[in-house]
Parts: C-alpha cells; structure tokens; sequence
C-alpha cells in the first residue's frame, strides 16, 4: 500500500475506533468484576423475563373515593421513585379508581420495595422527647421493671391548652405512658394515620431511638426540591432543602423558635422531625433562624444515605395514603419464546442483507457485513452499560428497533457504494471515487439520519412506556450507525482502494468500472462500444450516448479536436 496521507488518516482512525471499544468494554469489565452492578448480557424488561407486581389501595381521611387527579399525582410520584432507585421500563398504571398497580423488570430488592411502599404522606413535627427504645426501667431493687401501662384512669386531656406545636402542655399522664411503653420492634399499624393535630409517637428506621412528636407543622407538600451534595466548607454530604412560598414563612416560624430552645439548652426541643409513612426518617436540630427557605440537613450523611434522604424527601409528598393490597412476581407476558422469535427474525434479516450485499456488491459486500458486524458489538456492550448506569432494560419493543436499524444501517453503505459506483462511471479513478463518493453519500446520509434521529425522539416524547423502548434503541442505533459510518466504513475503504484487487477493478470487487458500464476513458474520451440491441453492449451505447449529452461545450470541442487529430494521423499514414 502506499503510504498517503489518506492511507495513514484512515489507519489513525480505525486506531480511534479501537481505543473507543476498549473503553466501553473496558467500563463493563468495571461494572461486572470491580462495582458488581453491571453484566455481560442485556437487561431484559418486564414483557420478556416477568418481575414483581405491587397494587397499592388508595386511602382517604373520611374514607371516599379519591379523584382521578389525586391518583394520576401519586401515580407520577410513585414514577419519580421507582426512577430514581434506577429500575427502567416500570409499568406503573392506575386501576379501577383506587388502586395503583407498580410492575417491576425481575425482582425488586428492599431498597427498590420501600421507596415504593413508603406511600403516606411525608410530615414535618417538632420533638417534644426523645430517648432509647426501652421499655422497662431499672427499679431501686435493682430488677429490671416495665413502665406502667397507660390505662383510660390517667389524664389524657392536655392542661393548659399547648401554645404551639413545641408546647410540653401536650405530654398529658397517658400520653407519657404510652410514651414510655412503646414498643418500636412493634410499632402501631396506625401511626402512619395519626391525625395531623394531635402528638405522635414513633422511632427511627433502626428502632434505636423513639421520639414523642408535637402536631404537623408543615406537610411534603412544601418542599419543591430536595438534593444532596457536598458543603463548600467542611466537604461532607448534607441534604439541601428547597420550601415553597407557604413552606418558607411557616419553617422560618418554626427555625426561631426552635433556635431559641437551642440557646436556652431544651434539647431534644431544637429538633425538628421529617416523619415518613409513620417513621422518622431524620430529626435534625436547628442551628440557626432560616427565613429563606432553603435549610440543609447535616450529619454522617454519606453519598447514597444522603441521596436516599434526598429522594425520600423530594419524593414523599404524596397526595393520598396507601396500603399495600398484594405484592406477587409475575411471569413474563411474552417469554423467552417471544425474543427467540424477534432474535430469529433478526438473523434471517441480517442474512438477507447479507447474501443482498454479496450480490449487488460482489466483494463490497462483505465491507458492509464487518460494518454491521462492529455496530452489532458496540450496539451490545453500551446496551449493557446503559442497564448498569440507567437502568435500561430491553423489551421486546427494543428489540424490534434493534432488529429495524439493520435495514437502516444498509441504507447508508448502499448510499455510499452507489456514489462510488457513479464516479466510477463518470471517469474517476478508483482512489479518487472512493473520496468523491464519500465528500457526496455524506450530506445525503447526515440528512437522512438526523430525520430518524429527529422521529426517534418524538416518538420517545409523545409515546406510551411500551413504545419508549423501540424510540430509544432506534435513535441509539442511528447515533452509532452514522459513527461506524464515520469511523470505521469510510477508512476501511479508502485502505482497500489502494489495494491491487480493489484499485485495479478486478470483476469480482465491486468496483470495475466495465462491468459497471463506465464508458469513459476521460471526460473528453470514450471506450469504443459494440453496436447491440439489447445486454450488456447495449446498456453501455446507451450510456455512451448519455455521457455525449452530458458534456459541457469545452470538453465536447476538446473530444472533437482529438478526433479530428486522430484522423488527420490516419489519413498521413495512408498517404507514406
């Protein structure tokens, strides 16, 4: 081969193309062997390996039905929760007027299962107390003795009337003892209904702590954001707080007074609790009076117990209570039938196009075959990343866009051999077609790429969840099409134009400009044409005589004064 500057740009950028496939598997190999999150094989989604089904009842206060709107809000919540514990392709669906029905790809873990199922609503209460999970006390015989039970004889009616939420008036006889007696490995079924101006009673997830809680101050409904990041100053991971209009005035009322018992030294009464389907989820004390509305909760967050934090937060306003109804796996409603079908169905396409190829492009045909073949391993190991890092999973709907983009991908390299084949035919040399075939098949295929690309992410916009799958894997395919294009198509054929079997035209290459009925020689010469009415002479006399009506006036003067030129040699000859 010679050593052009096309050769040595073709081999930098088919180098390019194989430091970016060692990346992408090199990532894999991360994900499978060091973070153990990521697979060798594709995610498969709901409708062809089954998963988990959850159908959540809808509950109100005074037991009516709820409107269509309060379901479709908690519908998208409950979407904003499965998202973001990173599960792609969820089903999540409304029922029959009270019931929202979750399914799941495979098997939810716990994690994924509680985001779900943590459906109350999210509340805000100031601490009136706070110790250990206790039960029972050390009595001066030294015996371990249980609390007394609250019974109806004690006062449970406070006196004087509570002031504010914060008010110690709200910790009557009963409640103390109920306080006291609370069993948090046995919490109460109700505590998650516990009516919004009374006190409540509850612990931390862990059962460690159990706090004595003043009414509702504040409701999820006024946080509008919750994130988590890192503070500029100390580095660690805090939660950052975002209250609506409303929020802000009645949190920067509940800051200074909970700030003040912080300088009089009333602990646990600076801290405010996030109470979440009846739990608390975090207590956090009150360093300072926030009027802003954008308070940051601190502590020994690390990144994903803050990022839970943050989602718990963000997320755990729902406008309805539920109860779990049912919680079962599903078997899939296609099966593996089904993707054998589609995945044969792949191959026989492949196969068509293959032997099409091999056909209409002898020995071209096999570029357009690797071409494919290189699409298919990167297709493959990014589907598999975007399972680990997205959660993406393959349907069968995506696997019908995967199988749609092989006719898509030929359309490209046919685009590309028929410019070749025309310059070919207009008298170019075969280096110099392979570049002015690319320069022109560019703009076309570009422009035919981007309306996919463009139809691609309408159709994932405006489309229902079970088509989104086939948008996604059709725009991610024309993406990496219009790359192999780029960077392995158009330099793998400019090395074979300057090979002898491609350079020289040989029959069997594709590219012999003969037999594709070439008859220049140059712009201003022909090939000379037998006369024939029908095959191969006679498609090339006609191309002859296209060719003399194509030709400008000084390239037809030119042709005349050679031929004139030729037959005054002749007729010189003749005379000696």
């Amino acid at each position: 081969m010679a050593s052009s500057s096309p050769v040595k740009h073709a081999w930098r950028v088919l180098i390019g193309l194989l430091v970016v496939a060692g990346v992408l598997f090199g990532i894999n190999a991360i994900g499978v062997h060091v973070v153990q999150k990521s697979s060798w094989a594709p995610e498969l989604a709901l409708d062809l390996q089954g998963g988990t089904q959850i159908i959540l009842g809808a509950e109100t206060e005074d037991g009516s039905a709820p409107t269509q709107d309060q379901l479709d809000q908690a519908a998208a919540i409950i979407r904003q929760r499965v998202d973001a514990s990173g599960v792609g392709e969820a089903d999540i669906t409304t029922e029959g007027g009270r019931n929202i029905v979750v399914q799941i790809p495979g098997k939810a873990d716990e994690e994924t299962r509680n985001r779900i199922e943590a459906s109350a609503k999210l509340e805000l209460r100031p601490v009136l107390a706070a110790t250990g999970p206790a039960t029972s006390f050390v009595g001066d015989d030294g015996n371990e003795t249980p609390y007394p039970t609250p019974d109806d004889a004690m006062a449970s009616t406070p006196s004087p009337a509570p002031t504010d939420s914060s008010d110690l008036a709200w910790i009557t006889e009963k409640l103390q003892a109920e306080f006291l007696t609370y069993d948090c490995t046995a919490p109460r079924d109700d505590a998650a209904k516990a009516p919004a101006e009374q006190p409540l009673i509850a612990c931390d997830p862990t059962g460690a702590v159990k706090y004595l809680l003043g009414p509702v101050e504040l409701d999820g409904g006024s946080i509008t954001d919750a994130t988590n990041g890192r503070e500029q100053d100390s580095g660690q991971w805090v939660v950052n707080l975002t209250f609506d209009g409303k929020g802000t005035d009645a949190f920067g009322k509940v800051s200074q007074r909970l700030y003040a018992y912080q300088g009089q030294g009333l602990s646990p009464r600076d801290q405010f609790a996030f109470v979440l389907d009846g739990s608390v989820i975090s207590a956090p004390r009150m360093n300072g009076i926030i009027l802003n509305g954008k308070p940051s909760i601190s502590g020994s967050f690390d990144q994903e117990s803050s990022k839970t934090l943050a989602d718990q937060l963000r997320y755990g306003a729902l406008p309805l209570s539920f109860s779990v109804q049912s919680s079962d796996t599903i078997s899939a409603t296609l099966g593996s039938q089904q993707l054998q079908i589609g995945l044969i169905a792949g191959l026989i396409g492949l196969g068509l196009v293959a032997l099409y190829s091999l056909f209409s492009y002898r020995a071209l045909g096999f570029v357009i075959i690797a071409s494919i073949a290189v699409m298919a391993i990167l297709t493959y190991v990014i589907v598999c990343i975007l399972a680990w890092r997205l959660g993406f999973r393959l349907s069968l709907a995506g696997v019908s866009g995967l199988i749609v983009s092989i006719g898509f991908t030929a359309d490209s390299f046919i685009v590309y051999f028929e410019r070749i084949r025309d310059e070919l035919r207009d008298g170019k040399s075969i280096t110099g077609a392979v570049e002015d075939g690319w320069s022109r098949a560019k703009r076309t295929i570009y422009i035919s790429k981007s309306i996919n690309i463009l139809a691609a992410v309408v159709l994932y916009i405006l489309a229902d969840a079970t088509v989104k799958g086939f948008a996604f894997t059709l725009g991610l395919t024309t993406l990496i099409d219009v790359f192999i294009f780029v960077i392995f198509t158009h330099p793998v054929m400019q090395l074979l134009a300057r090979t002898r079997f491609f350079g020289n035209g040989h029959p069997l290459s594709g590219m012999d400009p003969e037999s594709l009925g070439a008859v220049y020689r140059t712009r201003t010469e022909y090939r000379a044409v037998a006369p024939a009415s029908m095959g191969k002479a006679a498609r090339s006399a006609r191309s002859r005589g296209e060719a003399e009506r194509r030709q400008t006036i000084a390239e037809r003067k030119r042709a005349e004064a050679l031929s004139n030129d030729r037959s005054g040699s002749t007729d010189q000859g003749e005379a000696r």
